[in-house]
């Protein structure tokens, strides 16, 4: 049974107005207007002194249930949403295990869901530590880039990436939340980049996002009208506005207020609104939620994972 035994997060302080991401990423008036007035965009969180070490640092730093149990740690893995993160050879994953005594941990990355990573990683860390002959083990789930280029600063025509980072402690026991489900639908014939498939992408997005939720909450053997909330990537509201009404799923029972604070944070997401959802009374004991998220790069993934708080 996997479960996340503690979650933390870590948000730089900065923020750029999406106004300021025009110029640099050749964008037109009428298209900034469309993504703050529809798309519901407004800001972007960055740390133009940071580095991928300190975010990931931060969000470590944050995550108080790891004190003391360091040596229980036997896998850390970074969840990417793009294949390359940092310049070689620089890593700053094998750094912050040395940095907090991490020293027993296989370290390793997990990509290839693009955004979805994020559930990749939780369902590879659970399969392992059931594996694991230790029953004390625990795995660190971590996520969080630098939107170091300019494909790593914006999803054409849907988002802007904000930077951030989450740290999860997983475990194959029970704990405060037990995953029921996972389910990941693969797109293999989204694998171009030509307006033709971009646009079929488009056009089936929403299906294939609700379509994957509606297989995580069947897998659980529950209906929709039992899930207390989503916690989605952050890309825009109009994206899950249009999902919510596939799913015939309440808008307000989506945790959206993160989208226009910092932006799209890479695999984060999830785990940046599961905080704000804890911090606003939102996950009560018995609550089953879904996290869901999509990917976009060597294909596409729809992903979605329910829980019970």
């Amino acid at each position: 049974m996997t479960a996340l035994m503690a979650v933390s997060t870590y948000i730089p302080e900065g923020r750029m107005a999406i106004e300021e991401l025009a110029e640099p990423l050749d964008l037109t008036a009428m298209q900034m207007k469309v993504f703050r007035r529809h798309h519901k965009l407004a800001e972007v969180s960055r740390d133009p002194d940071g580095t991928l070490l300190d975010l990931l640092r931060g969000a470590v730093a944050n995550l108080d249930a790891l004190e003391g149990r360091e040596q229980q740690v036997r896998y850390v893995i970074h969840a990417r949403s793009f294949p390359v993160v940092v310049p070689y050879p620089v890593n700053p994953v094998h750094e912050l295990c040395r940095e907090r005594g991490l020293d027993r941990a296989v370290a390793f990355s997990v990509g290839e869901h693009a955004c979805a990573s994020g559930l990749v990683a939780i369902d590879v860390a659970g399969r392992l530590l059931a594996a694991d002959p230790d029953p004390d083990a625990l795995a660190l789930v971590l996520a969080g880039e630098k939107a170091f280029t300019a494909e790593a600063q914006m999803v054409p025509e849907t988002s802007f990436f904000g930077e951030g980072a989450s740290a999860c402690l997983v475990r194959a026991g029970g704990g405060p939340d037990r995953m029921l489900s996972y389910s990941a639908d693969q797109h293999g014939e989204f694998d171009s980049f030509s307006d033709e498939i971009g646009r079929a992408y488009q056009e089936q997005y929403t299906d294939l996002l609700a379509g994957a939720v509606l297989a995580a909450v069947g897998r659980a053997g529950l209906e929709m009208d039992q899930i207390s909330l989503i916690l989605p990537h952050n890309v825009n509201r109009m994206a899950w506005q249009r999902a919510c009404r596939r799913l015939a799923f309440p808008i307000d029972q989506v945790v959206l207020e993160n989208v226009a604070a910092y932006g799209h944070v890479f695999c984060a997401d999830h785990f940046i609104n599961y905080q704000t959802a804890q911090r606003r009374g939102q996950l009560r004991p018995g609550d089953r939620y879904v996290l869901a998220a999509a990917g976009a790069g060597r294909g596409a993934v729809f992903s979605a994972m329910v829980f019970e708080h």
